[in-house]
Formats: C-alpha cells, structure tokens, sequence
C-alpha cells in the first residue's frame, strides 16, 4: 500500500504562506528528494495554480541552481490530480482535474502499486485529515513569526493523535517534524 504524505511549508505560529519561507538549497534538496520517493501529487486548486504558475517556467528556462532545476523537472513530470470545484480545465503537464476529494477513490489511489502519494495544499490536507487517509505528514516549519494568514489546521473541531517519527534540522532554522496519525486509540 502506497503511503499518502502531507507536506507543507508552515511559519512558527502556524500560516501557510509560501512567501515567509526560507527556499534555500537545502530546501530545494529536500523536496528534490521528496518527489523522487513519489509518483503522484495532490493539489487543491489555489496551491495547484501558484505552482504551475511558476514551475513550467522554470523547466523551459532554468535558473542554474541545481535543486531548484532538479525540483522544476520532477515537480513537472510527476503526475499530479487538482482537486477543484471551480476550475474547468489544467493545461500543467501530467494534471489530471477532479471536482472533489473522494474518500474510497483516493483509497483506491493508495492500493495501487507505485511510490507515496504527496498532498500540499492546505485546503486538501484539511479535508484528507478529516477523512482519516493521511498516513504521515511532514511539516517543515520556518523560523518565521508571521501572525495572521492562513492556518493549517483552520477549523478543526477535533483532536487527532500523532506519533512524532523523526526530526530533520537545517542550517537555515528549519526544522521538519514526521509524524503519523495514531489510530484507534481512545483519547
């Protein structure tokens, strides 16, 4: 069974700006390894378009610094599904558009042969949480106090018990924490 990943860049109190982060080589090296050990993104639609705006470009003209080269070609030819209800199409190579997240198919999803499953948009990570698929999450959290923005975990009514797995400091400050949900057990 493939393991369906949650990852994102949040800042100490906890936004979701991919603007406050710190986007070094490490970073870039990080997530390089990241999509090596997948073979398929998940996107909500406001994350799928900041990426696409950006990432093709990067692989038609590179920037010469090599994981950011390297991420652009593998971020461009994994495939990727879109979860929106308001786009019509995706032009981005490998996307494939769904208009909403549906529990036994993204099941189905992580039954098939293949490598992880990556989710990294805070919408969809919300809505994969509350239907129990997330198998691990990776939050990589920034040396950055931003005080307001957009929450990972926005209105969530419940508490959900996490094992941490490890821990993975850069020499920015970063730090990425590894946990996996634990299930069934009373809390």
């Amino acid at each position: 069974m493939r393991k369906l990943i949650a990852s994102l860049n949040v800042t100490l109190d906890g936004f979701c700006d991919h603007t406050a982060g710190i986007a070094d080589a490490e970073l870039h090296q990080h997530f390089d390894e990241l999509m090596i050990s997948a073979d398929t993104l998940l996107y909500g639609r406001v994350t799928y378009q900041m990426m696409e705006s950006y990432w093709p470009s990067v692989v038609s003209k590179p920037t010469g610094v090599k994981e950011t080269d390297e991420f652009a070609v593998l971020i461009d030819n994994i495939p990727k599904i879109v979860y929106s209800r308001t786009l019509k199409n995706v032009s981005w190579n490998n996307s494939t558009l769904k208009s909403e997240v549906v529990k036994e198919e993204v099941s189905a999803l992580k039954l098939q042969a293949g490598k992880n499953i990556v989710a990294g948009s805070p919408s969809l990570i919300m809505a994969l949480l509350q239907l129990d698929l997330i198998d691990e999450y990776q939050l990589l959290v920034h040396p950055v106090i931003l005080g307001s923005g957009l929450r990972l975990f926005n209105n969530l009514h419940e508490r959900i018990p996490l094992k941490l797995l490890k821990i993975k400091t850069f020499g920015s400050g970063v730090v990425v924490y590894y946990y996996e949900p634990v299930r069934n057990v009373s809390v």
